[in-house]
Parts: structure tokens; sequence; C-alpha cells
């Protein structure tokens, strides 16, 4: 079967099957990432925005391909997770903003939006490396350029897509050393190809997995990942009252719309305000007490569709007299007040134990998130309004979870800044670096700066044989890692643990904070601050309950 036009209906379809065919492996991929710790998530991130972003299209299905890759981008943006989330986002959006105005592609507007998106990616990411997914995506989308003039039928075109995609992969270890040293491929590019696949697999009439329908985000996300806040407030104490949504489709003959201007308009209706625009839509989500104000506000710019309002007092009260006795300690929501805060820090944290401390040195709100569940663009965004705080300072704490931090901050309208933390100690070092006295920028700089100062250790396990490093590892052996570097290896837990801090202390440590995890026994705790107590005289060791799983040692030294 030949197409040499796509329209947006078609467009859905493959989109779908895409994340179909990503959800069905998320696993395999997320086995693909290099280090052999229990933490390999680009699978997961990857099926977790790619699902947002068709549930966005399985929402806005119609002719004009345009608007239905609008509705991915859009999708993505908001659902992205990750490093390898939020650079599908981006490949996307460039994909998406090429052909807004298109109700169908020929084969060269399709290979021109395919190029598009890699130079959307590769602007969003500060040092692009080479081998990875961004690789696949520009090797595919160079193919496609290159045949498409020649090349009519989008399904020959795609075939030649997923074909250079594939050999693109195959070709990632010759460009990451350590990728050929484990002896694997880039888990994101593995994933892109999966979408491809589906892609392609949509155009012929085929089907690459047994898939019928989408996961729900409910089956994606552990339960554990669902904190439920409506226990630290009262329901007397909601000051907006009606979780408002909608949309508006621009119209001629209304008001010329400029975001920010609508933007600020609004935000005198209520609060927890987002907007999202492209030329033909506006997406509104805010917190009001009059959302027949805020509807007729928005209808001065064209007519409203996805309309929804909630009234959040009844469902506060509902969820206190259903859920009462689920209610959950480590919630972020304070009852406090209602007033707008000067300052608020969101963190991401994995553990409570790790969450409390967090809290206990001036963090406002902790997301539960890290290794295993990075959160998404959307959760952070919602995280920033959740603190009602003029300027918010966020920690994201896990190099994974920066790009997704970042866009969340380009997203709100406000005073909000990233301070680029990579783990737990920079996070806790540039929290006790904030000075509430001064801005963010200034604030942003010293907090930076501070969290440079810190060295992170962490004792992990291996979930698989591997060689890195010069490193011969087995499954199960435990793994002393230093600055995100495996460095040393063992059998036992403790012993790996003494060897690591012995490769990290030197003459110039002087305190060591201990976080254990929740597998880490009570005598390992206690003969390991021995160990450093004989062998280091003059380090502090300070010892914490993280209760994080996963790493049974987290060492932060100073």
């Amino acid at each position: 079967m030949s197409i040499t036009s796509l329209e947006g209906k078609r467009f859905a379809e493959m989109v779908i099957q895409g994340a179909n065919n990503l959800a069905a492996n998320a696993k395999m991929v997320d086995a693909l990432n290099v280090f052999p710790v229990p933490d390999g998530d680009t699978g997961t991130n990857m099926n977790l925005s790619m699902t947002s972003g068709a549930k966005e299209v399985q929402n806005n299905v119609q002719e004009h391909i345009g608007k239905v890759a609008g509705a991915l981008s859009k999708g993505l943006l908001m659902g992205a997770r990750g490093n390898s989330g939020v650079i599908l986002s981006q490949l996307f959006r460039g994909f998406g903003k090429s052909i807004e105005n298109k109700a169908a592609l020929n084969s060269e507007e399709f290979a021109e939006a395919l190029q598009t998106g890699v130079e959307t990616a590769y602007k969003a990411v500060m040092k692009p490396v080479e081998g990875t997914i961004l690789t696949v995506a520009k090797d595919a989308a160079k193919k496609a350029v290159s045949t498409a003039p020649t090349e009519s039928d989008i399904v020959s075109l795609m075939e030649e897509v997923v074909k250079e995609a594939r050999a693109s992969l195959n070709r990632t270890p010759d460009l990451l050393p350590v990728l050929k040293e484990v002896g694997v491929v880039d888990s994101g590019g593995q994933g892109l190809l999966l979408v491809y696949e589906g892609f392609l697999a949509e155009l012929k009439g085929e089907q690459v997995s047994d898939y019928a329908s989408l996961p729900s985000m409910d089956e994606l996300v552990s339960a554990e990942h669902h904190k439920n806040v409506q226990g630290f407030m009262n329901t007397e104490d909601i000051e907006f009252g009606y979780c408002t949504e909608f949309m508006v489709r621009f119209e001629e003959g209304k008001e010329t719309f400029s975001e920010e201007d609508f933007r600020n308009d609004l935000s005198a209706y209520g609060d927890s305000l987002l907007v999202i625009s492209d030329e033909e839509l506006a997406k509104v989500h805010i917190h009001s007490e009059q959302p027949g104000d805020v509807l007729s506000y928005g209808q001065k710019y064209g007519s409203l569709i996805n309309m929804k309002i909630e009234n959040m007092r009844q469902q506060h009260s509902t969820i206190m007299n259903e859920t009462s006795h689920q209610l959950d300690s480590k919630a972020d929501k304070s009852a406090e007040s209602t007033k707008r805060k000067e300052y608020g820090i969101v963190t991401v944290s994995m553990g409570e134990g790790i969450a409390e401390l967090f809290r206990s040195i001036g963090a406002t709100y902790v997301i539960e998130g890290g290794q295993t569940m990075n959160p998404s663009t959307e959760d952070i965004v919602k995280a920033v309004e959740e603190v009602n705080a003029e300027k918010v300072i966020i920690l994201p704490n896990n190099k994974n979870i920066i790009m997704a931090a970042n866009q969340a901050a380009e997203v709100i309208s406000g005073d909000v800044v990233v301070v680029p933390t990579k783990t737990v100690p920079q996070g806790m070092a540039a929290l006790l670096a904030f000075n509430p006295s001064v801005g963010t920028s200034d604030n942003q700089k010293s907090m930076t700066d501070a969290s440079s100062f810190v060295k992170t250790g962490q004792v992990t396990f291996a979930v698989r044989d591997t060689n890195i490093d010069g490193l011969s590892i087995e499954k199960d052996d435990f793994m002393g890692i230093s600055e995100g570097k495996i460095v040393v290896t063992g059998k036992e837990r403790l012993e790996t643990a003494k060897k690591l801090l012995t490769e990290m202390l030197d003459s110039d440590s002087e305190i060591l904070t201990i976080i254990y995890g929740e597998d880490a026994a009570q005598e390992d705790v206690a003969s390991l601050s021995e160990f450093v107590e004989a062998e280091f005289e003059e380090v502090e060791v300070e010892v914490h309950d993280g209760k994080q799983p996963l790493y049974s040692f987290i060492f932060s030294i100073e």
C-alpha cells in the first residue's frame, strides 16, 4: 500500500501504536542502561512520557495533522520524565512546530519535520553527546531528508527511517566507549527505534505488539508515588475552591491573543495558574473562586472547549471521609496559610528519611522520586504551584531530572530557577547555602557553588553481570560508586562500603554524613561508623536513617 499524503487521523494511529510498542518493551529498554545498578529507568521514563503524549493525541484526533502533532507535543511536554523523556518531547515539539499549519504532509514535508525535531532537541541539550538517542534521531532524519526527494511513498520513506535508526543504534557503541565496554546499545536510542517501528507498523497495516490499548497512568506509576496531601489542610482553608480547566480555540474577530497578557490577567482570578498556547489554542488550568468569570474572560479570545470545573472543597471533604486512615504523613502540603510566601524550595527525594532530612533543613515541598521513578515536568510544575511562593528554587538531586526541572521552570510564569544538583548530598549542601534575603539568581549561583564542594558516594548492588571501567562485576555483587563512577566491588555490603570510604576520604575530608537505606542492618551502620572513627580520626561522622530503597549507603563528604 502506497501513502503519498499523511493526514491527522492516520498520524494519530501511528503515535498510539508507537506508544504501545514502547510500552510493550519498556523493561527491555530499562535493561540496556549502562550501569548495572537497579535504577535503570530509561524505558520507564520514555514509556510514561510517550503515553502522556499519546493520551493527548487520543483526545484530539482530527484530520489536520498539524493539530494532532501539536497535541502530541503538549502531552509529551507535560509528561516528560528524565533526560530521555525530555529529549523525546523536544524531538516531537520541533516536529509539531514545523507542521502546525499543515493539514497533511507529503514525504518531503514529513522528512523536514523529523529534521526540525532533531534541531530542536539538540538545542535543548546543553552538551549533546553522540552515541545517544540524539544520534539515532539525527541519522534517521538525515536519511529521511536524503530519501524524500525521490520517494513520494511515506511508507517506503518510513521503512528507510527505521532501517537507518536501527543501523545508527547498532553504531552507538562505536561512539560511546562505555557502551562497547558493557556490550549494549544506547537505551534512549532503542526507545526511539521502538516508537518509529510502531509508526511503520501502522502505516503498513500491521501490529508490532499485542497491546490492545494504552496502559493507564495508574498502571504505570507505582501507588507509592501518588501521595495524598489532603489530610494536611482543612476544607475551609481552601481559598480558591474550583479547579478550572479549559481550552480556548482562537477565532477571528476576537481579541488578539498575547500569552503574557492573558496569563497576567488571569492571575487576578486565583492561583495555580498554568497557560500553554500555540497559534490555534490556549490551554488553561487555574484554581479560582469565580470559574464563571474565568470562562467569560477566556471567551474574549475565542470559543471554549474541553471545559472541566471541579469543586475542590467537596472533593477534599469526600477524600477525608473515605480515606482518612490512609493519609500520608509524608505529604508536603502544609496547612499554615494560603497567603503567598516569598520563597519556596522544591526538592526531589527517594526515601522517607531523606525527605524528612530535606524538610528539616528548609525544603518547602519534597517530590517523591529519584532513582527508580523520575518525576515528570508536570509533577514538578504541580509542586511549584503547591508551594504558593513568589520565588521558587528547584533542586532535582539527580542528573536525569535536571532537564525536566528546567522544562518546568520554562513552562511556569514567575521567578523560578533550577539549581542543577545531581545527587542527594549536593542537594543538601545547596539547600544549606540558601539565603532568603537575596534574589533567585544570586541564590542559584551560591547554591550551585556550594553543591560543587561535596563528594558523593553510593553503595548498591549489581542487577546483572558486566565489565565496566576495568572491573568485572557479577550479578548481586555490591558496588561502591564515587562521583558517578564504579570504583570498588565486593561480595559483602559492609566491606564494599569500607573500601569505598577508603577510596574517597583524604586529608582534606572533614565531615562524613552516612545516610543508610532500608536494607542496611543497624550493626553494619555502627561498624561503619567505628571504622571511620578508627581509621580517619580527623573526620567527624554524622548518621541519618534515609530509608531509601536500592542504595544501602549514601555518603556525603565535605
